[in-house]
């Protein structure tokens, strides 16, 4: 994710070997006697990577527990996000005063089925998708782009995003993206100065598509 985020983001990556670390007591809380054991490894990796990053803004350790909804609880002055897919594990951090949300998403390489593309795609950018570039799932990366948007969209406003929510066009030849989010949304978001346009970058290889998208300050 380094290569998607500027500077500013704290970025800290973990791969399949290395998805192992302790949890501080309030993120242990957070899981379930019964969580299943890929529940318990992808938290964990999440966490462990959650703290490299803050570690690498110059904080202490400090736990990074779950809300009911289960997205991350950061610490005061700090923004962040967390990703997870089979393999590979990602946290990302800013500090608050620099960033007012990050968001991003790793997805598995893989053609999606007919039913998730209409579950995922307006029909407009179905038609876009079908004119890029052959060789790359490009539904996939418009559903990893949504959930990168939804991650920037939530910590702010505070309500869920559904996938035709947001519009989003790619720019293969650039490697970014960029979605509007529907006017209605907007007008009824319960928070000032929702985002109704994000802008973010992607990177597509073999295994993984990755998408990032910084929102600046207001």
């Amino acid at each position: 994710m380094r290569d998607l985020l500027p500077a500013s983001v704290a970025v800290a990556v973990a791969g399949c070997d290395d998805w192992v670390g302790a949890l501080l007591p309030a993120e242990l809380a957070c899981l379930s006697d019964q969580a299943v054991p890929s529940r318990r490894r992808d938290f964990t990796a999440g966490r462990v990577c959650a703290r490299r990053a803050l570690a690498a803004l110059g904080l202490p350790p400090t736990p990074v527990p779950s809300a009911p909804n289960r997205s991350p609880v950061w610490p005061a002055g700090v923004v962040g996000t967390i990703t997870h897919t089979r393999g590979y594990c990602a946290a990302a951090a800013a500090r608050s005063a620099e960033v007012r949300a990050v968001g991003m998403d790793a997805e598995q390489h893989r053609e999606l089925s007919a039913g998730v593309r209409r579950m995922i795609c307006l029909p407009e950018e179905e038609a876009e998708l079908a004119r890029l570039p052959a060789g790359v799932s490009w539904p996939a990366v418009l559903f990893s782009a949504k959930e990168t948007v939804y991650k920037v969209w939530h910590p702010i406003v505070g309500t869920w995003l559904d996938f035709h929510d947001a519009r989003v066009t790619l720019d293969p030849d650039a490697g970014t993206f960029t979605a509007r989010i529907a006017p209605a949304r907007c007008d009824a978001a319960p928070a000032a100065h929702p985002p109704a346009l994000v802008t973010g970058r992607f990177a597509v290889d073999a295994e993984l598509v990755r998408t990032a998208a910084v929102l600046p300050p207001p």
